[in-house]
């Protein structure tokens, strides 16, 4: 967090895509304006006189992810998660008595979309903080808006590498992909001791696709395999013919695919109507219920790590499962139980934060950095298990698995299915 260098260039970047794509603005590094109702107003700063407002009413925290676009499919699982916190955390006093209001705007798929959605979050709707965005790559590209003007970041699913150290306000509750991401390698290695041969595909316009895929084509050489070919694909791909076809005339004994929900469906679709029969294991792009109808039946037997069991103990995790299931007539993905998590910590914070000083008193500029010191203090017990974070940002899991898709014959219905 503390590389002057690393911010500055990223900053740099910021204003750079702000002069270009948004007309340019003020990211919210000037005069904060005070708290007041949250809105869904322009994301044009409007700074006042009146920075030493205090809180009044519920406290507004921003939800920033993907409800449209190709991510959406990540996104909707995230909004889900988010609104079973604020139902449950509200229902048991928020913070001390006083509600949360979860403020949502959405990122879209792409960067322009992220930075709008923070900077409206920050300077219009005036949250405490904010959980978003849904995308490692808006991540880059956004979170230093909310470095600069110093809210709280907490990343719901940013897993690539060295989002933490963007920035003293930026930390994550998604573990890093250099963590979860060899454990399916290791878990299909468990299920065919045989496999020799392996190819890999990767998003390459996407930076957490390109993160985890190094994580992936490492492991695999670690683990004394070989890496017969590397296929690359955008996200916004729907035929994956001819990658799929040099792959496989290679006879790999196990594919990795790291891209997102519909690119990586149709990957894994197209890479069964093809003939491949061995096994796929998917990164974390494709951890959601949301791939199932785009590869249906062909979903079968795909292996994905995760930072999230619904079977994890504890009363936190038990109350979130019984909401979501309750809700939407299936088990609680990861994308949801991470957003719940992060809301979750929010509202732990505040709650500490209140009792030491009154959030209701302390002016927004102080409130966002008292509670910023107050997220990287505290250690959680959530859905997840027990979380804390490092200095910079980092989160500290203890707990992790790996699942395996199992589909009905039809592909009308399909689970996750956790290995021992």
């Amino acid at each position: 967090m503390n590389n002057a260098i690393a911010r500055t260039t990223a900053l740099l970047s910021t204003c750079a895509l702000l002069l270009t794509g948004c007309g340019g603005g003020d990211g919210g590094g000037g005069n904060t304006p005070p708290i007041s109702s949250p809105t869904n107003s322009s994301s044009t700063p409007s700074n006042t006189a009146s920075d030493t407002a205090t809180l009044s009413g519920a406290i507004p925290i921003g939800i920033a992810v993907a409800q449209t676009s190709n991510v959406a499919l990540l996104g909707q699982e995230e909004v889900a998660g988010a609104k079973l916190a604020e139902k449950y955390f509200n229902s048991k006093g928020g913070v001390n008595g006083t509600p949360i209001k979860l403020v949502f705007q959405d990122t879209s798929g792409d960067e322009a979309g992220a930075i709008n959605a923070f900077q409206t979050l920050i300077n219009k709707d005036k949250v405490v903080g904010i959980v978003g965005p849904t995308l490692s790559q808006q991540a880059f590209s956004a979170d230093p808006i909310g470095e600069r003007a110093k809210v709280p970041i907490l990343g719901p699913s940013n897993t690539a590498k060295g989002i933490p150290e963007i920035g003293d306000y930026v930390a994550r509750v998604s573990a890093p992909v250099s963590v979860v991401a060899p454990n399916s390698v290791k878990a299909a290695l468990k299920q065919n001791p045989q496999l020799k041969k392996v190819a890999v595909f990767f998003a390459q316009n996407d930076a957490f696709s390109k993160s985890e895929t190094e994580i992936f084509q490492q492991t695999v050489k670690d683990q004394g395999l070989e890496l017969i070919t590397v296929q690359k694909f955008q996200t916004s791909d729907t035929d994956f013919q001819s990658q799929a076809t040099n792959a496989i005339n290679l006879k790999p004994d196990l594919i990795v695919i790291s891209g997102l929900a519909a690119d990586g469906g149709n990957l894994v679709r197209q890479l069964r109507e093809l003939g491949y029969k061995g096994l796929i294991v998917g990164g974390n792009g494709l951890n959601t219920s949301n791939l199932l109808p785009v590869c249906k039946a062909l979903c079968d037997g795909v292996l994905i790590a995760q930072a999230y069991s619904p079977e994890h103990p504890g009363e936190v995790n038990a109350a979130f499962r019984k909401a979501y299931t309750d809700e939407y007539k299936k088990e609680p993905p990861q994308f949801s139980a991470q957003a719940f998590t992060a809301v979750q910590v929010y509202v732990e914070a505040l709650q500490a934060l209140d009792k030491k000083s009154k959030v209701n008193k302390l002016q927004l500029p102080e409130l966002r950095t008292e509670l910023n010191k107050q997220i990287l203090a505290g250690t959680y017990n959530t859905p997840l298990g027990e979380i804390g974070f490092t200095p910079i940002g980092e989160v500290v899991q203890k707990d992790f698995y790996v699942a395996q898709i199992k589909m009905e014959k039809d592909g009308s219905k399909g689970k996750f299915t956790f290995l021992k």
